[in-house]
């Protein structure tokens, strides 16, 4: 059956794919390699290609292409293809084109002064581009509520997160906030007697690196297909033909980069997995940020974690930096498991994890939707490490609302996806197990194939075929469900 509108439509999707590769590669190359005085001219070089790809995504010829495309006689895939057309197409014609290359200049500027203000501690400093970051953002979420009807925050959370509310979200967070204060202090309570050696350093780098890339293959990554580098704030980029993963060292402590490279590659083998018959259209890419960050948690919390895993990670770690106590693999599993509450999100604990997240939450919403102003910040970010952690932070701004890239980078929205993630992963190794009963026992003899298979069947391959709710009940019976997080926290940290 002929498809002529939806060849075009698939045509120009393709060619928004490979854009979008060249951007994807420039924004690793900006965090990775270029050299300080390079910033301008390679905000100006993204902001003119993140405006060429915003021109294509309104040009005033899809609309009629996306109708016709409706009427003709289409598979499945190609109707869920279709779907997440029309979902780009209507986000980007709710923004015009001088606002997504102010917001390219503004992001870029903010995060590049933050690398230096951040080891500075010089909060007054990044309020000087947060300013035009935050009001670009308002000026974002005002458009994009008027578009899909949603309050401001969940119009700028939906870009990450389809189908998530702020009203959901309360409910899901409320729940958390009333256990989990009482289950950090019931872990910390039991393992306070715990006898935990230290790992004694230095750590080179050379040997981190090498023994990051040897996880990584343990992990199953291809390096035919991406690479491993160095930026500030570790991530995942690039294109599943080409990913770009980065983590950052230290030579007193090795867990961090060992642990963050763990993490990425989660996210990295989503990407090299997502369909290739299926590549360059919206259909293979990933379903959501939360779903991408319950690959990282699958594989960095759930599987890294495992006592099992750690069995055979341990003998690498010895043969990087020498024989000593602190690695062999019941202590080496201590270390990885303690709890202790901290000021840095990405050093947490998977237990105090969550009370990171729901702290930029409460403050990123109405941020947001302007009943606070950027000024506001320090003090409720200080309050509220205090009712959730216990810890005082005042004066603190490096380690506190300075931490993360996303604010400079106006990712509002995509802070809960962590903890949802993290939720997601728990429920994905729930119904594994209900699928695999010997599944532990599996990953005590070193077979880890068995995660990855179930992962590849139910979460790489179907890429954003369905929608969050639906994938969640195809891979695992029920949508998201908190309740596994809780009982796998539990059965971990208390049985």
């Amino acid at each position: 059956m002929s498809t002529p509108a939806y060849d075009e439509l698939a045509a120009t999707w393709t060619r928004l794919h490979h854009l979008s590769h060249l951007q994807s590669i420039a924004g690793w190359d900006q965090a990775a390699n270029m050299p300080p005085k390079g910033v301008e001219a390679r905000a100006a070089a993204m902001a003119e290609m993140a405006a060429l790809l915003h021109r294509m995504r309104t040009d005033p010829q899809l609309p009629t292409r996306l109708a016709r495309a409706e009427q003709e006689s289409l598979t499945e895939p190609q109707r869920a293809n279709l779907r997440e057309m029309r979902r780009e197409w209507r986000l980007a014609n709710a923004l015009p084109e001088s606002l997504v290359q102010r917001q390219q200049l503004a992001t870029s500027r903010c995060e590049h002064a933050w690398r230096t203000q951040r080891p500075a501690n010089d909060w007054a400093g990044f309020l000087v581009n947060f300013r035009e970051v935050l009001a670009l953002a308002r000026e974002e979420a005002a458009l994009l509520s008027a578009e899909t009807g949603l309050a401001k925050y969940d119009a700028m959370m939906d870009r990450f997160e389809p189908g998530m509310t702020s009203a959901r979200l309360d409910v899901i967070f409320g729940e958390v906030r009333q256990w989990l204060p009482g289950l950090v202090q019931r872990v910390m309570a039991r393992q306070a007697d715990e006898k935990v050696v230290q790992p004694a350093g230095p750590f080179p780098v050379q040997q981190q690196r090498a023994l990051c890339e040897q996880a990584m293959r343990l992990l199953g990554f291809d390096f035919e297909a991406g690479r491993l580098d160095v930026s500030t704030h570790p991530f995942c980029g690039g294109v599943p033909e080409d990913v770009r993963m980065t983590t950052r060292f230290r030579e007193d402590e090795f867990l961090g980069s060992l642990m963050g490279t763990v993490h990425e590659t989660g996210h990295g083998r989503y990407e090299q997995n997502l369909p290739r018959d299926w590549l360059g259209q919206p259909l293979a890419n990933a379903r959501s940020m939360a779903l991408h960050e319950s690959q990282s948690l699958s594989f960095e919390m759930q599987l890294a974690m495992h006592p099992g895993f750690v069995r055979h990670l341990a003998p690498l770690v010895a043969a990087a930096f020498g024989r000593q106590p602190a690695f062999e693999p019941a202590n080496l599993h201590r270390l990885l498991t303690r709890v202790k509450p901290g000021l840095i999100r990405v050093d947490a604990d998977e237990v105090t994890y969550a009370a990171h997240v729901i702290l930029r939450y409460e403050i990123e919403r109405p941020l947001v939707e302007g009943d606070i102003e950027p000024e506001d910040i320090p003090a409720l970010w200080d309050a509220k490490m205090m009712e959730l952690l216990g810890l005082d932070t005042r004066g603190n701004f490096k380690d506190g609302p300075l931490q993360d890239v996303h604010w400079p980078e106006a990712l509002i929205g995509y802070f809960p996806c962590y903890s949802l993630g993290a939720m997601y992963a728990a429920q994905w190794f729930a119904a594994m197990r209900r699928a695999t009963p010997d599944l532990d026992a599996r990953i005590d003899r070193g077979d880890f194939a068995v995660v990855f298979d179930w992962l590849r069947t139910h979460i790489w391959s179907q890429a954003s075929r369905w929608s969050t709710d639906e994938l969640a009940v195809r891979a695992s019976g029920e949508v998201l469900n908190p309740a596994h997080f809780k009982a796998h926290l539990e059965a971990r940290y208390l049985g």
